[in-house]
């Protein structure tokens, strides 16, 4: 037999924390093993009541367990960067979860092909918290933004984590409508737990750890590369009761991560568009498929309720709809508003509707919107309200 594993590891000792801290040195060494995914992790984790007694065996041994083709990976585990992220554990509000340590969230461990590490910056105990993953287009439309918005400040105050990836879009409006709401918030990265992508989310990322968590299955140092993204859709959808998702495209990764949670057992919720909007189109797939449409929170709730406990007396009802234009609207400001719908409508349409001079439409469309009344994208402009 080599050289005592532990002898080489002098955090082993210092960086002890817990139980289950003497084995975490040997489950970091395991999952550096190039090749060695969750399934081959399952199998070497319930053969051994330790994984320290895997790493005890000869190298033929292990190869012969393992069956991966490169015996010289095994014979020497890089020891060195097993300290590298013991030593990232050790900092201040890091966290370091196996399969078997009691923090791990119990719904992901029930999927197919949990995780065998989580390295999480922030609280960890919302990981085992109730959970509704929110997901959607990286490129929403304005309303969709708002819409996300909404629904996760609400769902946020009713007790439950809003969990999503902290992309751009759909993914960031859910993050950031939790906060405004005074909630908790969960982003699983695709990156190592050093890193945040993209980087102009930074400051976002910084918010979330102070008002939830970043976690990730990626070790430290981890770039972004592609392939790790709709890895990491199978544990937004995992740790959660549900998915909801807001404006997608026919092809958006989004429809992967409700598809992984309609086969995980979990709800699916998609919110309706207009039949003119592309980015419904995924949407109204999956309510085809029976995904159930949402239009309200109550909508999620009735579904949701029968599963978890929320705190209801915090719940904030949804603010009365917008449908007058500022305190004592004009009569053309009534007749303009009126002849705006849901769907995007340019100004030339809105002139020939209400008979006012494109000026005059123009001047009123700048009021609507500072007043929240209406949205524009692409020059055309819709509605904001949903009554």
């Amino acid at each position: 037999m080599g050289k005592e594993p532990g002898s080489e590891l002098p955090l082993v000792q210092q960086g002890a924390r817990s139980d289950h801290a003497d084995d975490l040195p040997y489950w970091l060494a395991l999952y550096h093993i190039s090749g060695v995914g969750p399934a081959t992790f399952h199998r070497v984790v319930t053969a051994f009541a330790s994984l320290r007694q895997f790493f005890e065996l000869s190298a033929a041994s292990r190869q012969e367990i393992l069956k991966l083709p490169k015996a010289a990976a095994l014979a020497a585990p890089d020891w060195r960067v097993v300290e590298a992220d013991l030593a990232w554990g050790a900092g201040d509000h890091h966290h370091i979860l196996t399969l078997s340590d009691p923090g791990y969230p119990s719904l992901l461990r029930e999927i197919p092909d949990p995780p065998p590490l989580l390295f999480v910056r922030g609280d960890a105990t919302l990981l085992s918290r109730p959970q509704l993953a929110m997901v959607g287009s990286r490129n929403p439309t304005p309303g969709g933004r708002q819409t996300a918005t909404d629904f996760a400040r609400q769902i946020a105050q009713c007790g439950l984590v809003v969990t999503s990836g902290m992309a751009l879009g759909i993914d960031a409006a859910s993050h950031l409508g939790a906060l405004a709401g005074g909630g908790r918030t969960l982003a699983v990265s695709g990156t190592g737990p050093d890193l945040v992508y993209p980087a102009r989310h930074r400051e976002l990322a910084g918010k979330i750890i102070n008002q939830g968590a970043v976690v990730t299955e990626f070790p430290p140092g981890t770039p972004p590369v592609a392939a790790n993204f709709p890895r990491r859709n199978r544990i937004i959808s995992g740790m959660s009761l549900g998915t909801l998702v807001v404006e997608a495209a026919p092809r958006s990764g989004s429809l992967i991560t409700a598809r992984l949670a309609a086969e995980q057992g979990r709800e699916v919720f998609a919110v309706p568009g207009s039949i003119h909007n592309p980015l419904a189109r995924g949407c109204h797939a999956l309510i085809r498929q029976g995904a159930k449409l949402v239009e309200t929170i109550d909508d999620i709730l009735e579904e949701l309720g029968a599963l978890a406990t929320f705190t209801m007396a915090s719940r904030e009802r949804p603010a009365a709809a917008v449908n007058s234009v500022g305190s004592a609207p004009s009569d053309e400001h009534k007749l303009l508003f009126e002849n705006i719908g849901f769907e995007p409508i340019s100004i030339d349409m809105l002139v020939e509707r209400s008979g006012l001079t494109a000026d005059v439409v123009s001047s009123m469309l700048l009021t609507l919107e500072l007043q929240g009344c209406v949205t524009s994208t692409g020059g055309l402009y819709c509605r904001t309200d949903t009554k």
